[in-house]
């Protein structure tokens, strides 16, 4: 039999005179500060620790209860591994650096970023801290881009701070020295070496190509950043004239304003309207340009007139029928989203130069209205616009349609396009079996990311024209004519990174050559956000800068993230490991669930449906918004409930008083008793039984990243423990007046005691992970130290040889004896004179075996008479109550 662990036990509790959850989370959060209690030791090996990828929070605002949410799950991990004896690393990124940042600074400040600006060390922002959106563009004051990110410097400081401040007071165990920024020096000396080392592989490279493009945030966007959604357009219906005479050829469009850009009509092979078209030419409306018509299997027949224009560009598959049918470039947009103010030089009639000046300059919607004006009025439009809604592409973040513009990038290979790797297998193979080597929790999540990567298109564009972020880390020769050859490529040493081109000089040049002929220009784009984001094990766990670090925490265990970033920052950690490391960067991936509003919507700050969590926290107790968010598994969404928060409330007060009850049993300030050799009565014994079957199984579903089994099955023998067990066996633990021991019963009293002291003490650690305030403010009742510093309970801790169906037993007899009260609408301290109790006929031992804790705690004063019968439960058959008291009114 078990020796339970009183190694830490006080020699007298110090139980309150009132227990309350209120204060709990400034008290404790203090003193766990004060401690330093969640430390990493980095005196360690690789095999003690547990190590977290944690996903480092947007820094653009506030925080929302999906936050609150995932980040609880990562917690109860972090916690129950801490227990369990592992050292676990569990750092804070903040990610700062990127278009959210930049955004949230024109909004905060009235700013906007004009590299052509000189820096001004005195400069005053107009605004701060407004309502941005009130703070048109033209109204933003133009500033120099040194002064911008002093600003986003300034501002993601602030915001740090405020979020460090709710993790803390929400509970988080996140060890605070070990934390980084996406924008600090540690992360852009790993993400521009981590380029560079991509760069010397070849499989970072540069492109001149038709990219997607918001005209908004003038960058180039990413095929992860695409987000496909409804928009309004008409359909416009235009006659190409056929150069032998015959009849016109009508097509169906709603980009009328890329009319001076096309190259070509497209129909399908197979389309029998238009074999004999095939090879031929017809002539552009009002811009009278002479285009060929031409056969792609892309090309849908059952799609308006089953024939199509293709211009450079409209959508991506102009940019497929452009490449594989070798058409020639007709741009006409710029960057921010207007015709170019030249005439194209393919505009030879003295109509369409004409019209085009009309149109140049314009936006592409000003442009298309006085386009179709024209072509309404030369009768080459048939007919009226036919209204539409269509599948249009826009930048997750931006509130325009995407354009397709011609602009030279980097790019890093990710399987999109064609790679045979050294194995001579594809890397799009390639990186389909590192999904294998991880363990998805839920395990269907895998099916996503092979999804993903199967329906690549593209290599990862990771260069981006905005201010504040990693610079890449190049420079680019310049000939002795002054070209800028964008083929010779300077690059720094290790040594010198973290480099910024624009200030700073390649190995072997001055600042004097800079834009000089036969000397160098800087890189002015920087790295795509999720280019340093797909680095956060490598920068949290010290590559390049802790090599001893990074050997005990490198692959990391766990990496917690939400579904819909799966295809892009889950896929691009996988990419960045497979290349650099050839292995995956986590041997787990938890995958939370999204947080649904009332009308079972998605939460996100960009629906404007969020929730902030402090007033929750402040209105219902950090423990209870934790047990919300512990009750949902991963990968399944959640609805956002208050109801579940007053639940878990009740339960965290219900740990308070419960403890103070079992430790009052005593009488005094009675140290707790802890000496499993001392439960001797089967009811106790039978509550222990119970009990290591519950950690077996809470231990068993967090081994497999199932917290919310492991809550399920603690919270309902906790409540079976406080409605059942504590019931039965009060009386004979408090034993006033010392009546059963003073008749030779000492023993049971104490086996009553001990055993509601191990059961409190082993429940205190089950809900540790979930409610840490509650449950260490019990442990600091009747221990030293701390519950989350505490070993984890083992099942064969609690062996005292007993058989929980005998609780359950007890418990359905409880239920029966106190019905028959009820229903006779009489107070349950109401005596028996005599009761018979009719049970299943297996159930007979069990509960004649706790008929002495049932006639006490159902004040039975006579005989309590138990039955084998053919029922399923127990039912009271025959009794006689003393007559009630009359109630007080």
């Amino acid at each position: 039999m078990a020796q339970f662990d009183n190694s830490a036990l006080l020699d007298h509790t110090k139980v309150p005179e009132k227990a309350a959850l209120e204060g709990l989370e400034e008290r404790w959060g203090a003193q766990w500060r004060e401690e330093d209690l969640y430390h990493f030791d980095t005196e360690t090996s690789r095999e003690a620790v547990y190590s977290i990828d944690t996903p480092p929070p947007t820094v653009s605002g506030s925080l929302h209860v999906g936050h609150v949410f995932s980040y609880t799950h990562t917690d109860v991990l972090a916690r129950y591994q801490r227990m369990r004896g592992k050292n676990v690393f569990y750092p804070m990124g903040w990610d700062d650096n990127g278009l959210p940042t930049e955004r949230r600074v024109q909004n905060y400040y009235g700013v906007r970023c004009d590299p052509s600006l000189p820096y001004d060390p005195d400069f005053v922002p107009p605004h701060n801290g407004g309502d941005g959106r009130s703070i048109k563009y033209a109204d933003q004051q133009p500033i120099s881009r040194r002064n911008f990110i002093e600003l986003c410097w300034k501002l993601t400081s602030e915001d740090e701070k405020q979020f460090e401040q709710l993790w803390r007071y929400l509970g988080l165990s996140v060890d605070w020295k070990q934390n980084y920024q996406t924008i600090g020096a540690k992360a852009q000396k790993v993400a521009q070496a981590a380029f560079l080392k991509n760069l010397e592989r070849g499989e970072a490279y540069q492109s001149q190509a038709p990219g997607l493009w918001d005209v908004t945030f003038q960058t180039a966007v990413a095929q992860a950043e695409l987000e496909a959604r409804d928009y309004p357009g008409d359909y416009h219906a235009l006659a190409f004239h056929r150069s032998d005479g015959g009849d016109d050829v009508i097509i169906e469009t709603t980009r009328p304003e890329l009319l001076p850009a096309c190259c070509a009509l497209i129909a399908h092979p197979d389309d029998q309207r238009y074999q004999e078209l095939f090879g031929t030419t017809v002539r552009t409306p009002i811009f009278d340009v002479e285009v060929p018509v031409l056969a792609h299997p892309l090309a849908e027949m059952d799609k308006g007139a089953g024939i199509a224009m293709c211009c450079t560009f409209g959508d991506v598959t102009d940019v497929q029928w452009w490449r594989d049918l070798n058409l020639p470039l007709r741009n006409v947009l710029r960057k921010d989203g207007r015709l170019l103010a030249e005439t194209p030089e393919w505009i030879l009639g003295d109509q369409g130069r004409s019209m085009y000046e009309q149109m140049a300059g314009k936006t592409t919607f000003s442009a298309r209205k006085v386009l179709v004006e024209a072509l309404q009025a030369s009768g080459e439009m048939i007919g009226d616009k036919q209204p539409t809604m269509r599948k249009t592409n826009f930048f997750e973040k931006g509130d325009k349609p995407l354009e397709i513009v011609m602009s030279r990038q980097w790019y890093i290979r990710n399987g999109g396009t064609s790679h045979v790797e050294s194995n001579g297998k594809e890397l799009r193979d390639n990186l389909v079996s590192r999904g294998q080597d991880v363990a998805f929790h839920p395990d269907f999540m895998r099916v996503r990311y092979e999804n993903w990567v199967n329906g690549l298109n593209t290599d990862w564009l990771v260069s981006r024209q905005r201010f504040f972020g990693v610079p890449l880390p190049v420079w680019y020769k310049i000939t002795p004519a002054g070209d800028v050859d964008y083929d010779a490529v300077l690059t720094p040493g290790q040594d010198q990174l973290p480099v910024d081109p624009s200030s700073d000089c390649p190995p072997g040049y001055t600042e004097e050559q800079r834009g000089a002929p036969g000397g160098f220009q800087g890189e002015v784009d920087i790295l795509d956000t999720w280019a340093t984001s797909s680095l956060t094990p490598q920068i949290a766990g010290g590559w390049l800068t802790d090599d001893t670090l990074f050997r005990n925490v490198y692959p990391m265990d766990v990496r917690p993230q939400g579904q819909d970033i799966i295809r892009t920052w889950l896929f691009s950690t996988m990419v960045r490991a497979h290349l650099e490391f050839g292995g995956v960067p986590w041997k787990h991936a938890a995958i939370s669930g999204w947080i649904l509003d009332p009308d079972h919507k998605k939460m996100s700050k960009s629906k404007g449906n969020v929730v902030t969590p402090m007033g929750l926290l402040e209105k219902h107790g950090s423990d209870a918004v934790r047990y919300w968010a512990a009750s949902a598994r991963l990968g399944t969404d959640a609805a956002f409930d208050e109801q579940q928060m007053k639940i878990g409330r009740r339960l965290a007060m219900k740990v308070l008083n419960a403890s103070k009850f079992a430790m009052q049993t005593a009488g005094g300030d009675a140290p707790m008793d802890l000496d499993i050799t001392a439960v001797t009565e089967p009811l106790d014994r039978s509550m222990l039984a119970a009990l290591a079957q519950v950690v077996e199984q809470a231990t068993d579903a967090l081994e497999k990243y199932d917290h919310t089994r492991a809550l399920e099955v603690t919270e309902t023998l906790f409540w079976t423990f406080c409605d059942d067990y504590l019931e039965l066996v009060k009386e004979r633990a408090y034993d006033r007046d010392d009546t059963l021991a003073a008749a030779g019963g000492a023993e049971k009293v104490r086996s009553a005691r001990v055993t509601l002291d191990i059961t409190i003490d082993t429940f205190v650690r089950l809900l540790a992970p979930v409610l840490p305030y509650a449950t260490e403010e019990v442990w600091s009742w009747y221990r030293t130290g701390s519950v989350h510093r505490a070993h984890w309970p083992v099942a064969g801790d609690l062996d005292a040889g007993g058989d929980p169906a005998l609780l359950h037993a007890a418990s359905a007899a409880l239920i029966a004896l106190r019905k028959v009260k009820t229903e006779q609408k009489v107070a349950q301290r109401s005596e028996y004179v005599h009761a018979t109790l009719t049970v299943p006929e297996a159930d007979v031992q069990a509960t004649q075996a706790v008929a002495e804790d049932l006639a006490a705690t159902s004040h039975v004063s006579g005989t309590l008479t138990v039955l084998a019968g053919d029922v399923t439960t127990p039912v009271v058959t025959d009794y006689e109550l003393k007559p009630a008291q009359p109630r007080k009114k």
